[in-house]
């Protein structure tokens, strides 16, 4: 999730634990302890494109490596907070922090190797990165956590800013189940045959749906409102694999098929090749020349060598998302 969010977790867990000892200083190290999980952000900037974003979310949301980093932290806490707290509560503080922040990005659609050094990520791809009906409850009762002083108030307060932004995650799981079946009679009554189909949300919302569904030859894309009466229709993208040959024994071709965890496509625009990261949807459905929300364009070194680089995003490009996404949630 975002930085807010998890920053706002991250107190709301630390209040939790250690409300009562720690009074508002929690915000300070539920703030701290919450975002860690997400330093390897800041770790990716000194690689290339595509090992900076094969790093996230692996060793440092795993819970191997929060257990072996709450114990420091608790002992710092103990340290600062001495006669305040003692360091086993200070290490559970720290270990719920932690463990928090990377439980919420399992529901996001990016995947998290929560059991690493397993090479798997875990994705229930139910909530967008960033969904303030998710983070809005919890930060409108750590505004009256800050106001209150006895704890029993401050207790309750956050319970409930808790209760409301889980149920809201619980919400959007049985949403994106009942979206996954309006995909799979769509694709049964359209008689189109597949190999695998995953539904994630659209940012910022849990109203619209997006369907990558997967055929031999190619991907089926296709969107779903839950204010739609009309049959949802499926757009289709070849896998083009003759222009992944030229790719296939690569390094970085074979990081971004892994990254992509295979929903991922090979295009050509204008004589140069470009590896599409399926999963995150499209940022214009151009027929012509569509452009994917992740897309890395192969720069060729020399012969048959070809090196990854991220295409950047423009600012007209996330507006001009945003205002599809509102007017295509209204139904179709």
């Amino acid at each position: 999730m975002d930085s807010l969010t998890q920053i706002v977790l991250g107190i709301a867990t630390a209040e939790l634990v250690a409300g009562k000892k720690l009074q508002n200083k929690t915000f300070l190290y539920g703030a701290i302890i919450g975002t860690i999980p997400d330093l390897d952000i800041v770790v990716g900037k000194f690689l290339n494109d595509v090992d900076g974003i094969a790093i996230h979310r692996g060793l440092s949301h795993s819970l191997l490596f929060f257990a072996f980093l709450a114990p420091i932290l608790g002992w710092v806490i103990s340290k600062l907070e001495k006669d305040t707290i003692h360091f086993k509560s200070a290490s559970l503080l720290a270990f719920w922090c932690l463990t928090t922040h990377v439980l919420l990005d399992l529901f996001t659609s990016w995947g998290t190797q929560i059991l690493w050094p397993l090479d798997y990520r875990f994705a229930l791809k139910t909530i967008f990165v960033i969904d303030p009906l998710y983070t809005i409850p919890l930060l409108i009762s750590l505004i009256y956590v800050w106001k209150n002083k006895e704890y029993l108030v401050r207790r309750k307060y956050i319970i409930r800013g808790l209760v409301f932004s889980s149920s809201y995650l619980l919400l959007t799981c049985f949403l994106k189940l009942f979206a996954v079946q309006q995909f799979e009679k769509a694709l049964q009554n359209q008689k189109l045959t597949y190999l695998e189909l995953i539904v994630k949300p659209t940012a910022f919302n849990c109203i619209l749906w997006n369907a990558n569904v997967a055929t031999s030859d190619g991907y089926y894309l296709a969107d779903y409102s839950l204010f739609d009466s009309q049959p949802i229709h499926f757009t289709f993208y070849s896998k083009n694999k003759e222009l992944e040959e030229k790719l296939v024994n690569l390094y970085d071709f074979q990081q971004l098929k892994k990254i992509s965890e295979g929903w991922y496509l090979v295009s050509e625009h204008n004589h140069r090749l470009y590896f599409n990261d399926l999963r995150f949807g499209l940022l214009n459905d151009a027929p012509e020349n569509p452009q994917f929300a992740f897309s890395y364009e192969m720069i060729p070194l020399s012969d048959g060598i070809y090196r990854a680089k991220e295409v950047l995003k423009a600012k007209r490009d996330g507006k001009a998302l945003l205002i599809k996404i509102i007017r295509r949630l209204k139904g179709n």
